[in-house]
């Protein structure tokens, strides 16, 4: 047993509620739930409700024929969360994508860093590599960024000027790709074979891999046929072999220098190759065409009430500071809040999962449970973030929420599969890129109020993340 065990916890120790349902029919129910009939949030709030318990057995998607055991133990409150970090009583060998492992065909027949356990000497040798590789951009992060930026805004004013409106989601992530292929590769893609088609390639590489968690977003009358073609039979590499190859060669032949450095890591250049690409589309592109949308819409829904104070400590701490620097976003309290507040409410992956190593004890706030070695157990991230019983009024997007006292509550922020106060290292699982991610979302704050006084947003739902669409900028009327 754990040392987390019943002894250090004056909590009583109830066995987990729940249920899987029948062999096979449980898993495909629960798939249809889901996905069409009650949605992912209904779906968890319904199980909360009925067991009366944040923590509770259920099946997760895909489940029949693509996952050969869809059960999970869902933790879905603050305190039971973190359980998932804890890589001395969890394992986390194949689990990026939950209880199914796409073909490693679509990473050139390696298991890329992320699909690793800490425990792997690989692991440690490429999460040292990708953590060396950060470090030697650290001074691009922000001149690359604020000229990807300027582009970037261009680009929407273009839009509105000739449409009314601007599309952020196809603009961002035309601007996330050439940032982080410029960052890692030295030079634009459009220089490259790939040209303007590096995002419409990783589109694909990701949506193939990803499919079976998600919907085409059909009518509910076409449910079936939704569910027949992505949650039933793996999607085939072949589909994207020849873009996914031709990706990997123009990032061979324009990152050299960085692949000449996996060899003092123990890692031969073709394959950290594969894992640069990996980092680079998956992780990075993949995460950023998530992240951005859900940034823009909560602070554009906030209004001219966040935009004032927002543009006043941006452009006051800019001037004093003589420029757009680290130092000068260290000092922008309340834009720091923001980002982290969108973190909170909207994390950019939703989804965690980990095997218990051993018998553990996870507690939530008001009970113990013991989970079995060998168990699935997975994390729900808005849930967790979204708590009420730590957070006042969980649901709304409150932009100084972590101001001054609010500090405090940073432990209970989650999206980089870690600890919002705690740094990665080679022995956890955490996002190599956090402190990267959180820079430049500062920075797009920063560069956007600088430009603007303020913006409106139409907002929509999509399979994976939100749509936004600019409707109105209104240029700054003093800097």
């Amino acid at each position: 047993m754990s040392p987390s065990s019943s002894s250090e916890s004056k909590l009583p120790l109830k066995p987990i509620p729940g249920d899987y349902g029948t062999p096979f029919f449980g898993a495909i129910k629960d798939r249809l739930d889901y996905f069409y009939n009650q949605g992912k949030d209904e779906f968890f709030k319904t199980r909360i409700q009925k067991h009366n318990s944040t923590v509770i057995k259920t099946n997760m998607p895909p489940g029949p024929f693509i996952a050969k055991n869809p059960k999970v133990i869902a933790v879905l409150d603050a305190i039971s969360f973190p359980i998932l970090f804890d890589t001395s009583k969890v394992e986390k060998y194949n689990v990026l994508d939950g209880t199914f492992l796409p073909s490693l065909s679509f990473t050139g027949g390696h298991r890329v860093c992320a699909y690793l356990d800490p425990s792997e000497t690989k692991h440690t040798a490429l999460k040292s590599y990708f953590m060396s590789v950060l470090a030697s951009k650290h001074s691009e992060f922000i001149p690359l960024f604020r000229t990807c930026l300027s582009q970037l805004f261009i680009s929407i004013e273009d839009g509105i000027a000739s449409q009314k409106k601007a599309n952020f989601n196809n603009l961002g992530q035309a601007m996330s790709f050439n940032y982080i292929f410029r960052l890692f590769c030295g030079k634009d893609p459009s220089e490259t074979a790939i040209g303007s088609k590096g995002p419409a390639i990783a589109d694909k590489w990701l949506a193939l891999q990803l499919g079976p968690l998600f919907t085409l977003g059909l009518p509910k009358f076409l449910k079936y046929v939704d569910d027949m073609l992505l949650h039933t039979f793996p999607l085939p590499f072949f589909l994207v072999k020849s873009d996914y190859y031709k990706l990997y060669d123009v990032f061979y032949a324009s990152s050299g220098p960085i692949l000449d450095k996996a060899e003092s890591f123990g890692v031969t250049k073709e394959e950290a190759c594969h894992n640069l690409v990996f980092l680079a589309c998956f992780s990075t592109y993949g995460g950023l065409k998530v992240w951005f949308p859900a940034l823009i819409k909560w602070v554009g829904l906030s209004g001219e009430k966040l935009h004032r104070p927002l543009a006043d400590e941006i452009r006051t701490v800019v001037k004093e500071e003589g420029g757009v620097t680290i130092q000068a976003l260290d000092k922008m309290f309340l834009t720091k809040s923001v980002v982290y507040e969108a973190f909170r409410i909207e994390p950019p992956v939703p989804f965690q999962y980990a095997k218990a190593k051993e018998d553990i004890v996870v507690q939530s706030h008001d009970a113990a449970y013991k989970i079995k070695k060998g168990e699935m157990i997975f994390g729900y991230q808005p849930f967790a973030t979204k708590d009420p019983v730590v957070f006042d009024n969980a649901e709304d997007f409150v932009g100084h929420r972590f101001v001054g006292e609010g500090e405090k509550l940073l432990k209970y922020v989650y999206w980089s599969n870690g600890r919002e106060t705690v740094d990665p290292t080679v022995e956890d699982k955490q996002c190599p890129g956090k402190d990267m991610v959180v820079l430049l979302s500062r920075l797009m704050l920063v560069e956007f109020f600088l430009r603007y006084d303020t913006f409106s947003v139409e907002t929509a739902v999509l399979p994976i993340g939100s749509s936004v669409t600019f409707t109105s900028l209104v240029k700054a009327t003093s800097v």
